[in-house]
């Protein structure tokens, strides 16, 4: 038997074993998803280098460590979890708190939120708002050649919800705080549906953190819904160790004159692969992609990042950026498709990477697929060392070799952080950068870690 069927088999004994586990606590809706997804996953199998999409990662010593348990926490853990705190003192935010995949049920949504807006478990949303699961769930995570995503559908319990009716807006960030914890290494799976309905509008904040030394292994989808007008700006900041591995999918599904804005923060992690999947299904449709990634020793972080542009009139930018120090590896995967009948699309995208030392590794793949002839797009990709003339300029002036070095790096990352529109934030993650930058670990709230090994 080969190393791809064993895992195969290995999962599919997971989900076997555990079926009554997972099913227990969703609804017959979710319920209904799994047997098919449990099916396509053995069809597809874990993606490997041969996936175009993954061909500069190698996820097999994480898949094939045999991940036997499948913790659900309790009320006690949830409660020792709420402990946590995020370091943004200033950040005005409605926390709410995922541990190894799971919300607390705790019958509504967070306290203090406007009216026509909740947020909490999915599994319990599922059984408050089924009209409104039934129809998002599922529908825009697709991708019939990633064996992940049909895995995450077959073994998810839980996640996050979160409803934004019509009209409606928020003044301050929904903050959402991924957290795993464990005393044996663990896969964690978790699902979240976002729907924002016209009109309405959204800030929202994803923080990824880990709070043992074990491995964990994370295979997340989100589906994201922006209506018609509606507006969403969502940041993701990742700070695990060198023990996780965070893989993330996100589709987010915009209907006409939306303008949907995503960002990834990669500070810190052993493995971690963002996709992101805007689809512009409206006419005047905007998205912004942006992502910063910093990666030293073993570390690799994997950007791919698909836009489909299928009406016209939209208009799509990515910006991504990376610091590669030691021997780090990254890979950016960025993807433009322009349907027939897309007019007078807009769509630019750049990569810029910065390589601290001849043993790191970046890999850099930008495509574009047009089916319009009345359209303006564009790419750019670099990867190099920091500017000598400017290092000989700062040094010139009286700034040390060392300090000048940290101003370019941190100049560079700037471009991506800049985006961030929440002012506290926006200073907060320029700490940590500078922290990162400079070689020091920066430790969460509450964490014990002695994450230099």
């Amino acid at each position: 038997m080969s190393k791809r069927e064993e895992t195969i088999q290995h999962f599919s004994g997971l989900f076997k074993e555990n079926s009554s586990r997972i099913e227990k606590g969703s609804s017959g809706l979710i319920n209904s998803f799994r047997k098919e997804a449990m099916d396509q996953f053995r069809e597809l199998g874990i993606p490997d280098r041969k996936n175009e999409a993954y061909k500069y990662i190698n996820l097999d010593p994480w898949f094939n460590t045999k991940y036997k348990s499948y913790f659900v926490p309790e009320e006690a853990d949830f409660m020792a979890a709420s402990d946590f705190r995020c370091e943004v003192v200033e950040l005005e935010s409605y926390n709410k708190i995922l541990l190894n995949g799971f919300s607390p049920k705790d019958n509504g949504t967070i306290e203090g939120l406007p009216e026509g807006i909740w947020v909490g478990s999915l599994a319990e949303a599922s059984e408050r708002f089924p009209d409104i699961v039934e129809k998002h769930y599922a529908r825009y995570a697709r991708n019939g050649k990633d064996g992940l995503i049909p895995l995450n559908t077959a073994l998810a319990s839980d996640g996050m919800f979160v409803h934004v009716k019509k009209g409606v807006s928020l003044s301050k960030p929904i903050q959402v705080i991924n957290l795993v914890h464990s005393d044996t290494d663990m896969f964690v799976q978790h699902r979240n549906l976002i729907v924002v309905e016209d009109n309405a509008e959204l800030p929202m904040i994803v923080c990824d953190h880990a709070l043992s030394p074990q491995k964990f292994l994370t295979n997340a989808v989100t589906e994201i819904y922006v209506g018609e007008n509606a507006r969403l700006d969502m940041l993701r900041v990742q700070n695990e160790h060198n023990n996780a591995a965070k893989l993330t999918h996100t589709f987010i599904h915009q209907e006409r004159n939306s303008n949907a804005v995503s960002n990834n923060i990669t500070l810190h992690g052993g493995m971690v692969r963002n996709s992101t999947y805007h689809r512009l299904n409206g006419e005047g449709a905007e998205c912004n992609a942006y992502g910063l990634y910093l990666a030293d020793r073993w570390q690799h972080v994997d950007n791919f990042v698909s836009i489909d542009h299928a009406y016209p009139n939209c208009l799509s930018n990515q910006l991504f950026k990376g610091v590669l120090d030691d021997y780090a590896t990254g890979a950016f995967n960025g993807r433009i498709l322009v349907n027939e009948g897309a007019q007078k699309t807009l769509a630019y995208q750049k990569n810029n990477n910065i390589l601290l030392t001849d043993d790191a590794r970046m890999d850099t793949k930008p495509q574009l697929e047009i089916y319009a002839d009345d359209v303006k797009c564009s790419h750019g990709a670099t990867v190099g060392q920091l500017d000598e003339e400017a290092m000989f300029y700062l040094k010139s002036r009286g700034i040390n070799k060392t300090e000048a070095r940290l101003m370019l790096m941190f100049g560079f990352a700037h471009e991506v952080i800049a985006n961030i529109k929440t002012e506290a934030l926006r200073q907060r993650i320029d700490e940590l950068v500078l922290q990162r930058l400079r070689g020091e670990l920066s430790r969460c709230a509450n964490c014990s870690l002695d994450c230099d090994k």
